[in-house]
């Protein structure tokens, strides 16, 4: 009989608090330490919440208050280099959920749209106020920057150079987002821009904002996409597509790129192949997501395309994550007048928990280049 097991006999909370201090002695975090990565825990229920609800009662009961932590992304740094999260306990919901995502199309046509709806929905004001004035909320490039604007900069002129954009080209951006990319590159280099989202709120904002550039930004399904363009980029959206959509996706972008063409993916990648996502994650903020792996991108693209460059620079995020959580932190006083407390402690809790997932390599960030071969002597920018 295991641990829990001999706690859900007896249900001895002493007993779950040990268990739980077992495993966080692992990673070298202490209950009611004094390091700004120990807990501090403010409910007793909080130890059997966590061992019997996994991620969810883990990031539920820090929204609740049951919990604090002065460095949340350490903290999920240490909990993630010691594999803790590979050692809870499996539970039957979770299980069940791996399976169901496994038999089941989460990203189909009507479910594609869900997280449109319930994340990049949430509200102009608070990206705005969150995010760099290209309004990018994927991955900057820090490898000359210091500060954020600069990085989303650099991130953008880097992407237009990796696609040799010249003036007269058009462009495909597949989850154009708020149109930070379409505009840079319409405006730096002139090219035609036609982006699609699932985003209301994305769409007007680029409608309002970028009337005047030679950009079009549509609503609409990249299934739906019949057009063909010089290049295509897709920045932040393939972790949207799900497993049983990857042939489908690089088959619409097959169907779009001209011949002589150049795609970019730009996605946040997962060192393994697996269906599994984080039930946190999946529940409160990327409902329906997946990360994908090197063997799925390659699996469902090496029949149409040439892989020019893969390059990884998933650091980059850690830093990118952190700068949003400054800026998340500082503008609050005028977000919380259309956001609850409890959000508040969501939106904390999400990105320093990506920023630690990152920072100990859990994750990754990933530029990919493809074109049919037709491009030779082909240099990729870094």
């Amino acid at each position: 009989m295991n641990d829990i097991s001999v706690v859900n006999s007896r249900g001895n909370k002493n007993e779950w608090r040990r268990i739980a201090d077992s495993m966080l002695n692992q990673a070298g975090i202490s209950i009611n330490g004094s390091e700004p990565w120990d807990i501090q825990v403010n409910n007793s229920l909080f130890f059997k919440r966590v061992l019997q609800q996994g991620s969810v009662g883990l990031g539920e009961s820090y929204m609740d208050g049951w919990w604090e932590c002065r460095r949340l992304d350490i903290f999920f740094q240490r909990l993630l280099s010691a594999r803790l999260d590979k050692k809870m306990p499996s539970r039957v919901h979770d299980i069940l959920r791996i399976a169901i995502a496994r038999l089941t199309n989460l990203q189909s046509r009507k479910r594609a749209w869900i997280v449109g709806k319930e994340h990049y929905d949430l509200g102009n004001d608070l990206f705005c106020l969150m995010l760099d004035p290209y309004m990018q909320y994927s991955c900057g490039y820090w490898k000359r920057a210091d500060n954020l604007y600069d990085a989303q900069r650099d991130k953008l002129d880097m992407i237009c150079n990796k696609l040799r954009l010249r003036p007269g080209m058009t462009l495909l951006d597949i989850g154009c987002g708020w149109g930070g990319l379409a505009a840079y590159a319409a405006q730096n280099f002139g090219v035609t821009v036609h982006g699609v989202t699932i985003s209301a709120e994305q769409q007007a904002f680029a409608a309002k904002h970028y009337g005047g550039l030679d950009i079009r930004i549509l609503l609409q399904d990249y299934r739906d996409i019949r057009q063909q363009y010089d290049r295509i980029v897709s920045v932040g959206m393939f972790e949207h597509v799900g497993p049983k959509n990857y042939d489908a996706y690089f088959k619409v972008v097959d169907r779009c790129l001209k011949s002589d063409g150049i795609f970019l993916l730009h996605t946040i990648g997962a060192n393994q192949t697996t269906h599994n996502v984080d039930p946190w994650i999946n529940k409160y903020i990327f409902p329906n997501g997946c990360l994908p792996s090197i063997k799925q991108i390659a699996n469902a693209s090496e029949k149409r395309f040439v892989m020019e460059d893969w390059h990884n620079f998933g650091s980059d995020y850690d830093k990118t994550l952190m700068a949003w959580h400054e800026h998340f932190l500082a503008e609050w006083p005028q977000l919380k007048v259309n956001y609850s407390e409890r959000f508040k402690r969501m939106f904390i809790y999400y990105l320093n928990a990506c920023a630690g997932a990152f920072r100990a390599r859990d994750i990754q960030l990933w530029q990919v280049v493809f074109t049919r071969g037709l491009q030779p002597g082909l240099r990729v920018p870094h």
